[in-house]
């Protein structure tokens, strides 16, 4: 699961200045590997060797990564964690890989999958693929009936709930 994304280098040393996903969170200051994901999709565990708080800044120094020109290729690669490193969710909540790939269905009939969650500032919302294209579906009351992370399956109210991605 991504944690954060690598924002810019700090410094000459291969430091990385990071954007966390979730500033509420402290899993990224517990780990000893990460997975990165590169832009190019390449994906590669390293050796966490420290993070640290810099004011609102979180900064990382990664194996692999030595230098400032090294850190400057690993501009916007992702950071990311085994699910099961993640405590479990509060009941009624749950985790974006949690939901990503699960069955859709619109008012009782299938739909299609969801293909991942996004985040605006009023709400979050769920893309979905179907055979009639990609379909956004905000997470409030009255557009979702349930999420059922177990049967990997998202019950929406209604066709009006979808809004055309």
């Amino acid at each position: 699961m991504p944690l954060a994304e690598v924002a810019r280098p700090h410094g000459v040393a291969g430091e990385l200045r990071l954007k966390v996903y979730n500033r509420d969170s402290d899993l990224l200051f517990q780990l000893e590997r990460v997975v990165v994901r590169f832009a190019s999709g390449e994906e590669r565990e390293v050796a966490v060797r420290n993070v640290r708080p810099a004011g609102e800044a979180v900064l990382a120094l990664l194996e692999g990564c030595v230098g400032r020109t090294e850190a400057e290729r690993w501009r916007g690669a992702q950071l990311l964690a085994p699910r099961e490193a993640f405590p479990e969710p509060e009941p009624g909540e749950f985790y974006a890989c949690d939901v990503e790939g699960a069955r859709v269905e619109v008012g009782g009939e299938p739909f299609g999958e969801v293909e991942r969650l996004v985040s605006y500032p009023t709400c979050d919302a769920l893309v979905i693929r179907s055979a009639e294209g990609r379909f956004e579906v905000p997470l409030v009351e009255g557009a979702v009936d349930e999420i059922d992370v177990g049967a990997r399956l998202v019950r929406v109210r209604s066709r009006e709930a979808l809004e055309k991605a």
